[in-house]
This record gives structure tokens, sequence and C-alpha cells, in this order.
């Protein structure tokens, strides 16, 4: 999934960016809040982790531009260690939620995965469709009760088609959910890795469908006695 984070402090950024890279998150890093409303504005991010002391625009104001947008975005915001005042502005602005200064790199990924998946309209950690399962923790699927071995990519691909929960997903804003603004990306990647992924689901009952127009859905059939449903 990719997010956008926004922090001044560059050691600190280089650090976290890294740390949810290796997590599975493709990263856009930004040490500005005027370069990073300008992101918010034009891409599509599954979350923005935001500090609040920025320069050029506080992390606040980027905060009140992006819902004045009505822009339901998750956002999480970084704060200085016992600034109440903040995260209850932050709070009353439309933040999802906050983390102070300093935190656990893994409270920082478990935060950041929970808000998307309740973004997603998902409270469990625990996602299933037809034989194929995946824990939101560990990020692990598992098909017919045996763990999928998947690259970072298919991963990442079946993450957002898992989490869409039967709505299609066209290959453009697939490609800006799980690539960087920095990345160089083929055109046809998305179509290699959804091709990959039909591959090592084919047999099991689910499959990636495409949809003419609308783009991928991932869709599991009937158990065998069961009505298949209608065609789309």
């Amino acid at each position: 999934m990719r997010i956008l984070l926004v922090e001044d402090n560059v050691m600190l950024a280089r650090a976290l960016t890294e740390a949810l890279g290796q997590a599975g998150f493709a990263v856009d890093c930004m040490h500005d809040g005027r370069a990073a409303d300008h992101l918010l504005s034009t891409q599509d991010y599954a979350l923005a982790i935001l500090d609040i002391g920025l320069p050029k625009l506080d992390g606040l104001e980027v905060l009140r531009r992006l819902r004045q947008r009505r822009n339901a975005l998750p956002v999480l915001i970084l704060t200085a260690h016992g600034s109440v005042e903040d995260r209850v502005r932050g709070l009353n602005l439309g933040a999802d939620d906050y983390l102070p200064k300093p935190f656990d790199l893994s409270e920082l990924e478990a935060r950041a995965r929970a808000l998307i998946r309740r973004s997603h309209g998902h409270d469990s950690t625990h996602l299933q469709c037809g034989t194929l399962s995946y824990d939101g923790i560990s990020r692990a699927f598992t098909l017919n009760g045996e763990q999928l071995a998947l690259t970072r990519r298919e991963r990442a691909v079946l993450e957002v088609l898992m989490l869409r929960d039967g709505r299609a997903v066209n290959k453009e804003a697939m490609s800006e959910k799980i690539f960087g603004i920095d990345e160089s990306v083929n055109p046809d990647a998305i179509e290699i890795y959804v091709h990959r992924l039909r591959k090592k689901l084919e047999g099991s009952g689910v499959a990636i469908v495409t949809l003419r127009g609308l783009g991928y859905l991932l869709e599991a059939s009937p158990p065998p006695g069961q009505a298949a449903p209608a065609s789309r």
C-alpha cells in the first residue's frame, strides 16, 4: 500500500521510510507542509503519516486543507511527547489517530495497518475470500490452509484486492496504490503481477477476474452444490 510520510527531521524520516518500506509499504516522503499539501491534492494514498511541526505549512494546516477538500484519507498525526493540545486540535480537525514521539516502530506499523483496514470497512485483522485467508498482522496469505509464497509486489497487489472486498480496481488505481512517485514503473507491471497471482491461485476456487472497463476483482467460487453467482 502506498502511503505519504511527512516529517521534517531528515534522519528520522529516512529511518521511518526504510522501516515502513521493509514492512511492505510504498512510501513517498516529504519534509515540508507545502509539498505534502500538493501531493495530497494530486495523488492517491492509502494513509498519510503527518508530523505537526512542519516548515512552510504546519501539519494541522495540511490536515485542515485535506478535510476541506472532503478527502477522507486516514491520517495518523505524530506529536511531540505530552502535547495534549496538539493532539486534541488534530483530532478535532479530522485526524484518525495520533502517536506521541518517541514511539516504537512496531506500534507505528500496527496503527498504520489498522487505519488502512478500517478505511476499507474492515475491523478484523483477519480477512477471507473463499479458501484464501489474509492475516493483517503478519501480512501472510494462506490458501487452503497453507501459506502462499508471494513476492513483495504480488503481496501488495493481493492486499489491495482483498481489502477492496468484492469491488473492482482498475490498473491505474492499482499502480498508484503500490508504487511510489519516484519509482520507474513498467506500464505492464500490474498485468504481470496479476498473471503470476492467477497461476498461484489456480484450482483453489479463488480467482482474479477482469471486468471489462472496471478492472480487477478478487472472487471466490461457491462451494460444490451451491448455485454460481450471476455472470457479470
